[in-house]
């Protein structure tokens, strides 16, 4: 090894460790200590071992680097900057207008590909990550750098075990091994040799190394280039490393330094110059082409390609949903299904009769299935997750995360509401609504037919951010042409007169149940709008507002879904706005834990059914 070379690594190493105290200090916050402990391992991992194109982080052939331990936000940025990535002051970290924000977030900084902060989620985007370099035969690596603490997260041993499966030789993990967490030791502490037994059994190869020893880190990243799995690099090192009164000490963490104890640590780190280093540049290859083979397409585009519904046809929105996913893969092998062993509940097996590789399976590992989808949007994948809607609630932290790292998939919830019958209260999806809602640039559907699930899947591959398609377990019938569209932001009038005196709003299985509402109460001479609210974030409320003055001014709305957080809330939140003529409305929703039952049973013992609304409608109108 040439002695130059350890030198100016270890050199770089200790300017990173400078920026860093330098940069919490500035900003008077920040945690300065768990960047000392990982400053040799980003050193060498990106002026020795990373291969990327400093001028352009988007470059398909970068090596990509995921900060999972994202408190350490000021060494990746010490990194960026001395590697000639980024320009902007290190000493405006966590400022207003500073691009340097306190955890790293793509929103902010191009460089950073997914938001961190929310431990034991990095490994998760990795796995995505490589799994699309597998995908694109491509050279790139991914390396993730995960904290010690955060291994006690169930999340990243579903990312162990699903990169084992797929043995993706191009996942580099590391292990900053520091011992001590935010109040004190972590569980395993400095036993490295029980973290390499652990992740041996998971099918990784693993290496223990000196973390603040550059040639043993060296050495390691050499091995790893050679491996056919999986590798883990466990690095034991101190937290606070270089500076006496921190290095392994306790009750330091996310404490910065006051301006006298900064003066004392810089004296105590060495002072060098920059070494002139030469990075590593990408090396192109050519991408994956089409997996699907022309012949099968042919073969298969009369059952996918030119689906055609007709009115009055029973189908549900969960095999539309499927359908649709297949016709898109026959022409686009960007699409792909990614499922938590539950494809052929949620219908996304159909995918795999026109194109085994454009699905995924990630068994039953929600939270990792959310975190791999959205690795693969990064790499320009149109990713489609789906699971029943219940069980996305165990991933709503990776969803949030997902959406801060401006995220661009779409997720369905299949098995929604009460509507699915027997199962049970574990079953039903009343809360997907409001989890989704509250994202920031979140865009939430709840198509009613097969015809508006086509149009609406279609159109989510042309749209950005993270979108949210709930399904139905029950078959219903189609109610729409085909070529009627579903712009985002809108409504349909699905029936409606010039004598309406009042408006039955639902979505999904609602939807039908107010159509057959309206039926009854036009034979009883009422004549009644009916509104199907298939877009429920974002919403033309003015639109709404307006068609409401004109057909009665009253409101029934229903859904299947929890009172707080749903369409009706959403409804009422946009009308209360206009105090003015604010019309007189009634929420029909799931207001307790619901009860096995057949289907039919469940909407009428909680009033959201056709009983239900004409019973209020009528109550309404009496008033």
């Amino acid at each position: 090894m040439v002695r130059d070379k350890l030198k100016a690594l270890q050199d770089i190493a200790n300017i990173l460790r400078r920026d860093s105290l330098i940069m919490t200090t500035e900003a008077g916050s920040g945690h300065p200590t768990t960047c000392l402990s990982c400053a040799e391992i980003m050193s060498v991992l990106f002026f020795n071992e990373m291969l990327f194109d400093t001028k352009n982080p988007f470059n398909p052939d970068n090596d990509e680097f995921i900060l999972s331990k994202g408190h350490a936000a000021p060494i990746l940025y010490s990194a960026l900057y001395r590697a000639g990535c980024i320009k902007y002051n290190l000493k405006s970290l966590r400022k207003i207008n500073s691009p340097l924000e306190g955890h790293p977030i793509p929103k902010s900084l191009k460089w950073v590909k997914v938001a961190t902060g929310s431990l034991g989620q990095g490994l998760s985007a990795g796995v995505g990550m490589a799994l699309a370099g597998k995908l694109q035969n491509k050279n790139f690596k991914v390396y993730v750098l995960l904290g010690d603490s955060e291994i006690a997260e169930g999340s990243v041993y579903e990312a162990l075990q699903i990169a084992s499966h797929y043995r993706l030789k191009n996942l580099i993990a590391i292990i900053d091994a520091n011992r001590l967490g935010q109040t004190g030791e972590t569980m395993i502490g400095h036993n490295v040799n029980i973290y390499k037994k652990r992740f041996k059994e998971f099918g990784w190869m693993c290496l223990t190394v000196n973390g603040h020893n550059i040639e043993e880190l060296i050495n390691a990243f050499d091995a790893a280039k050679n491996s056919d799995r999986a590798v883990m690099i466990i690095a034991k090192t101190f937290k606070g490393k270089g500076v006496s009164f921190l290095e392994n000490k306790n009750g330091w963490h996310g404490k910065p330094l006051n301006k006298e104890q900064l003066k004392i640590a810089l004296e105590e780190l060495p002072n060098p110059e920059m070494p002139k280093v030469t990075l590593k540049k990408p090396v192109a290859k050519t991408t994956y082409k089409n997996s699907v083979k022309s012949g099968k397409s042919r073969n298969l585009k009369e059952t996918f390609n030119i689906k055609k519904y007709s009115i009055g046809q029973e189908i549900a929105t969960r095999q539309a949903y499927g359908n649709t996913l297949a016709e898109l893969a026959l022409k686009d092998n960007k699409v792909i299904a990614v499922d938590a062993e539950v494809s052929n509940s949620t219908y996304s097996e159909k995918i795999k009769e026109v194109s085994p590789e454009q699905f995924i399976e990630t068994y039953v590992a929600e939270q990792n299935m959310i975190g791999m989808a959205l690795g693969l949007s990064k790499k320009g994948f149109k990713v489609f997750a789906s699971s029943f809607a219940a069980f996305l609630s165990r991933a709503h932290d990776q969803i949030r995360m997902s959406a801060l790292s401006s995220g661009n998939f779409t997720i369905c919830g299949s098995h929604a509401g009460v509507s699915i019958g027997p199962d049970g209260a574990s079953q039903m999806g009343l809360e997907d609504i409001s989890m989704f809602r509250c994202l920031p640039d979140s865009i939430v559907f709840y198509p009613s037919d097969a015809v508006s699930t086509k149009k609406i899947v279609k159109l989510c591959t042309k749209l950005k951010g993270i979108k949210y398609i709930r399904t139905t377990r029950p078959k219903t019938p189609v109610i729409y042409n085909n070529k009627e569209n579903f712009p985002v932001g809108d409504f349909k009038v699905v029936r409606q007169s010039k004598n309406d005196v009042i408006v039955l709003a639902g979505a999904g299985i609602t939807l039908h149940e107010s159509l057959k509402a309206y039926e009854i109460l036009k034979k009883e001479g009422i004549n009644a709008a009916v509104v199907d609210i298939y877009c429920i974030k974002p919403f033309n409320h003015l639109k709404f507002k307006s068609f409401l003055k004109k057909h009665g001014n009253k409101l029934i709305i229903a859904e299947d879904h929890y009172r707080e957080g749903g369409i009706g809330e959403m409804l009422i939140a946009v009308l209360s706005e206009e105090k003015k003529e604010f019309p007189k409305i009634k929420h029909l929703a799931i207001t307790e834990m619901p009860h096995s039952g057949k289907k039919d049973e469940l909407l009428d013992r909680y009033k959201i059914n056709h009983k239900g609304i004409v019973k209020e409608a009528k109550k309404m109108l009496k008033k």
